[in-house]
């Protein structure tokens, strides 16, 4: 199959690229290579290409800056989504897109299933939920809603950064108050995988690892995976760390929509397990 995957040299787009050059004629595209914000030139590039299928793994996460920098959030989240989805339509390709649980106002007392109705608060979220609705442009279109990324090769996420501290014997801060579901890259590309082989209905799925936690207890996980007491981490309230953007408080994804299509996400646990140990 012919497949375009964009955001190439991100966190997911190196893993997905690197994952699907097995068995498929892969064309990658790095934001230094294509500017999707150049809508016109995207499109005569894809209408050029013609892929079967579209991945669009590009996204711009500077949660904090896209409050100042709104134009350029609604320019790479939303409007970059519906040019793919447009041009996937005209060559008659699938799109795949990732979301985010920022899309949910953060206040439910169980997990967010995807029927619930998006109320985003922060410039991010927004341009991620408009760039959901674009992608449905695309008549064959799968939106993959992921949460707290971690793995694949570069260590910039949360989880990175609890574990680095741990292990330098410093004190790690995390949230005794915000609850997570967190999405290994990994598994992330073995679900995406699983669609592009059994294309199941099309529409938005939750791509998370199953279960949820607070911040907290992910820390607690992480310590004792590296044979470190739980001590190795403090508790902080949200309401303790000024942030810029407002961040949903509850953030965990129910994903059984996407286990009643047929694949199950392991559990944050195991997720968390099989990364740190195979970390350097």
């Amino acid at each position: 199959m012919k497949v375009l995957i964009t955001g190439a040299a991100g966190q997911l787009g190196q893993a997905m690229a690197a994952r699907l050059r097995d068995g498929h004629d892969v064309t990658a595209w790095t934001r230094a290579e294509v500017d999707l914000t150049r809508h016109v030139e995207v499109r005569d590039a894809i209408l050029s290409l013609a892929p079967e299928l579209v991945i669009n793994c590009a996204s711009y996460n500077q949660v904090d800056l896209a409050e100042d920098d709104q134009a350029t959030a609604l320019e790479v989240n939303a409007m970059a989504v519906g040019t793919l989805a447009r041009a996937a339509a005209a060559v008659d390709a699938t799109l795949i897109h990732y979301g985010t649980d920022f899309v949910f106002e953060g206040t439910a007392t169980v997990p967010y299933r995807e029927t619930d109705t998006p109320a985003p608060h922060s410039v991010y979220a927004q341009s991620k939920l408009v760039g959901e609705w674009l992608a449905a442009d695309a008549p064959q279109y799968y939106v993959l809603r992921v949460e707290s990324l971690f793995g694949g090769p570069h260590r910039r996420s949360s989880i990175d950064r609890i574990a680095d501290q741990v292990t330098a014997g410093s004190p790690a801060p995390v949230f005794h108050d915000r609850v997570v579901s967190p999405s290994f890259v990994p598994d992330v590309v073995e679900a995406t995988q699983f669609v592009i082989r059994h294309r199941p209905a099309h529409g938005v799925y939750h791509c998370v690892n199953t279960g949820h936690a607070t911040w907290l207890d992910v820390g607690r996980e992480i310590a004792r995976c590296l044979g470190l007491p739980e001590s190795a981490v403090t508790a902080v309230s949200v309401r303790d760390v000024p942030m810029r953007a407002a961040r949903p408080q509850y953030a965990a994804l129910d994903n059984s929509k996407l286990a009643a299509a047929g694949f199950l996400m392991p559990s944050w646990q195991d997720a968390i397990r099989r990364y740190l140990s195979g970390r350097a």
